[in-house]
């Protein structure tokens, strides 16, 4: 069951204090404080887990503080979909709004490899209008003698190049704890130019330590990625450790399952699940047709599989594209041949941008039948 209180609500208040006395008092039942302040109020949320059933939604909702009560008929209980929940379906980071009814592309680069490469990516993007990427720091890697990213040395002029180009959030993934304080550190000595969105890659998905870690922490949104060899389920329970530790700001991945039953694509594209997804929670859904297909194999009508693919999870509702670019390919140190280039950047945002709209004419259409 969850509480939610009326706005702005002080915690040393006496009305407060009283609910959380009562609370204290009910059987078997944990309770959890989940404050999240905006620029213009702050929202405070109180999980009750444990044998809840016994507790009239009614009488809840006459105690001091609350203003509205959700019973929580689902397994992923704070960033599930229940009946009568009214909270928000979106999060604000750094100017941008990431929700369930928004679209961005986050094209760049899968790995940092140098600052003239950064630069000539950041540049290609502001002058397309995007103001979101992708920057490799940190990369996890199969063997252990692959290049495993620049990590903290490469973020200053990471994030000074973002600013200058205007650049508002980027998605870097991290593999360590360790790693949040470095990115905490080359921002703050860079002046803040840009955000950032930490990144939990496939790898990690089950990683739940890590997840811990990186839940407690409200400063920075989180991407977490399906894991590749687990079920939607698993992943999405994963998408609940972060919730369940503070950091309700999530983005759901789906990057491909490992089989040999999506060759000769690199994994086994499963953007089906991007509605799937949506209807199981209220977390915006990111698709990353890059690690999907790995090739850059195109169809006979002309098409690239990958655009192909983003095609196809964009007009199933996608919210986000994480997508690799890359401004010399052949010299990248990760995943080159899947990297689209640069000049190949204007008829990709275009062509998503053509999906993104049948997309909305669709869900149109749909709500015009329904009445």
């Amino acid at each position: 069951m969850i509480l939610i209180l009326s706005s702005n609500t002080d915690r040393n208040s006496a009305d407060y204090r009283q609910l959380m006395a009562y609370l204290s008092g009910l059987r078997d039942i944990a309770v959890r404080v989940h404050e999240e302040r905006g620029a213009e109020q702050s929202l405070t949320e109180i999980y009750l887990i444990g044998d809840t059933m016994s507790l009239d939604v009614k009488d809840m909702q006459s105690l001091p503080c609350v203003e509205r009560v959700v019973r929580v008929s689902e397994e992923f209980r704070i960033l599930g979909r229940h009946k009568d929940d009214l909270r928000p379906q979106h999060f604000d980071y750094n100017g941008i709004r990431f929700g369930q009814d928004t679209f961005h592309v986050f094209a760049g680069l899968c790995a940092v490899d140098n600052a003239g490469h950064v630069e000539a990516m950041l540049k290609a993007l502001r002058d397309q209008g995007q103001v979101c990427t992708r920057m490799g720091a940190y990369k996890p890697r199969t063997s252990p003698y692959a290049f495993q990213g620049h990590g903290k040395n490469c973020l200053p002029y990471v994030f000074d190049l973002a600013g200058k180009y205007g650049i508002k959030v980027i998605a870097m993934e991290i593999t360590h704890e360790s790693h949040l304080d470095e990115i905490r550190a080359a921002l703050q000595q860079t002046g803040n130019p840009t955000g950032v969105m930490l990144q939990i890659g496939t790898r990690n998905t089950q990683n739940f330590e890590l997840l811990k870690i990186v839940g407690r922490q409200k400063e920075f949104p989180v991407l977490l990625k399906r894991g590749f060899g687990i079920t939607l389920d698993e992943s999405l329970n994963a998408a609940e450790y972060l919730a369940s530790e503070g950091n309700r700001k999530v983005v759901f991945g789906l990057r491909g399952m490992k089989t040999n039953m999506g060759d000769p694509h690199r994994n086994f594209v499963d953007f089906a699940h991007v509605p799937v997804v949506k209807r199981l929670t209220r977390m915006p859904v990111c698709i990353d047709p890059s690690h999907s297909v790995g090739i850059r194999s195109a169809a006979p009508d002309g098409v690239l599989d990958l655009m192909h693919v983003t095609a196809q999870g964009v007009m199933a509702g996608a919210n986000m594209v994480l997508v690799d670019f890359h401004p010399a390919p052949l010299q990248a140190l990760v995943d080159g041949p899947q990297a689209l280039l640069l000049k190949e950047l204007p008829h990709f945002l275009e062509d998503v941008q053509i999906a993104r709209e049948a997309y909305l004419q669709r869900v149109a259409l749909a709500q015009r039948y329904a009445q």
